[in-house]
């Protein structure tokens, strides 16, 4: 989940305009954390919540016993308002806040719980850091059992959180409670309503600036698996092909609806995906660094292990994880950055969607080799010398300029007031939007913490629990 800034948002041709300047600002922000964190020492390994999280995300479904029906249930809203207002359950520190900065020194802190991308899923963290102690592993299972039951409790009888990758038939135009009908203005989506996503400013804005900056819907086709009942060749059977309220249905007419694939049409159907994060503050930027770099290589070993997302509307896919389904949904390249027409008026183009496996390493090791980085890397030379001469070293240097290559998709007018060195707001504004598979976090503004590095279990959360 990214910032959730309160303001006036820009709609994409004025992000375009500002988007060079919010960069700039970014990367001055990111040189006053550096000089203010850069020495920072002997900070203690912690693991867990919003600032050294286990993050689970949790789908919220509705069963009809009767008809033997799940659905997926759009009351985000209405149960972290109970979780909000429970007396009891803010008396232990947990609820609904911005942070939580410490556990208690005896008994229980209570997990918090946050909004997502999609109104039917709920983000919950314990609601202190775990440390280095064996007790501490122990505790993680009972800690995540208790949060599913806090959760729980604040729901109808009827409905229940699951920690499942991706509900099996969102996107059939049925499978949702509240109903809503498809096709509204932000998404613009013929499978799924604007009202599936989080009213809040940010999200609507996200999906409404990604699809405007790619000049068409995002498009997300899942090879289907073939077996003896499935028509071959597989025309998926639920695009209308006749639709005519908005230009992007003409992308179904123009082959956006491949043969042999399930076809997808928002933002929606990847962050509409859950998973479990887990963010380490290390003691310092060297051992940060340092374990950046050597968790990197788990990411395909954690995918392979969590899979769980054989499925999308309803229909069997001949894949089985999420990964790519998100990297599409947010992948907001214009064809010339795709390299699909000429480059007249974009800076580069560029090989990886915004949520993509990362493309850097960033210890001083000597052991690491540079032929080790993307050899397609591409890089903001001016954002990187801008670095250099503030004092970073070449190595994070390369990799923070490389992140800078994207535009800002959400911008808020407020914030282009006045720059603010002890905010982080511009760097955050990039920094959170590159959905890598490692993410190297700077020491946010305001507290004590250190620097950190998150990494994603790209699947099933916990299926046992």
């Amino acid at each position: 989940m990214g910032l959730l800034a309160v303001g006036t948002p820009l709609e994409w041709p004025e992000v375009k305009k500002v988007a060079g300047h919010v960069r700039e600002w970014g990367i001055e922000q990111l040189l006053a954390i550096w000089r203010r964190a850069k020495g920072k020492e002997r900070d203690a390994l912690l693991w867990g919540d919003e600032v050294w999280r286990p993050e689970i995300e949790y789908l919220v479904v509705a069963f009809d016993d009767e008809k033997r029906e799940v659905k997926l249930s759009l009351r985000q809203a209405d149960i972290l308002t109970a979780l909000a207002n429970d007396a009891e359950l803010l008396k232990q520190g947990g609820g609904v806040p911005d942070l939580q900065e410490g556990r208690k020194k005896s008994g229980k802190n209570a997990p918090t719980f946050h909004p997502e991308f999609g109104r039917f899923m709920l983000e919950a963290t314990p609601g202190a850091p775990w440390g280095i102690g064996f007790k501490d592993l122990l505790d993680v299972e009972p800690d995540m059992k208790w949060r599913r039951e806090i959760a729980n409790n604040h729901m109808y009888a009827h409905e229940y959180p699951i920690t499942m990758t991706t509900f099996p038939l969102l996107g059939d135009r049925k499978s949702i409670i509240p109903y809503y009908p498809p096709n509204g203005s932000q998404l613009r989506s013929q499978f799924v309503p604007d009202e599936i996503a989080n009213p809040h400013i940010r999200f609507p804005t996200l999906a409404a600036n990604i699809r405007a900056r790619r000049g068409r819907n995002v498009e997300l086709n899942v090879p289907t698996f073939h077996d003896e009942k499935t028509p071959w060749p597989f025309k998926d059977p639920t695009v209308n092909y006749d639709l005519h309220d908005w230009p992007e249905d003409d992308d179904v007419r123009n082959g956006a609806a491949k043969e042999n694939h399930i076809y997808m049409d928002a933002m929606a159907f990847g962050m509409g995906s859950c998973c479990l994060q887990i963010t380490f503050q290390a003691k310092n930027i060297e051992e940060g660094r340092k374990m950046y770099d050597q968790l990197s290589p788990l990411g395909p070993i954690l995918l392979a292990l969590t899979a769980a997302t054989p499925i999308y509307k309803g229909f069997l896919a001949d894949t089985d994880v999420r990964w790519n389904q998100i990297s599409r949904a947010v992948d907001d390249r214009t064809p010339e950055e795709l390299g699909e027409a000429p480059l007249k008026t974009d800076r580069w183009r560029i090989p990886k969607s915004r949520y993509a496996s990362n493309s850097t390493y960033i210890s001083q090791d000597p052991r690491l080799r540079r032929e080790y980085l993307d050899p397609d890397l591409v890089v903001d030379e001016e954002l990187k010398e801008r670095l250099l001469d503030g004092g970073m070293d070449d190595m994070l240097a390369t990799h923070f300029a490389h992140l800078f290559i994207r535009d800002p998709i959400v911008v808020f007018a407020e914030d282009l007031e006045e720059l603010d060195l002890s905010k982080t707001d511009h760097f955050e504004n990039l920094q959170s939007t590159n959905w890598q598979h490692m993410r190297f976090k700077p020491p946010p503004a305001g507290n004590d913490t250190g620097w950190r590095v998150e990494i994603p279990a790209h699947g099933n959360p916990n299926h046992r629990l």
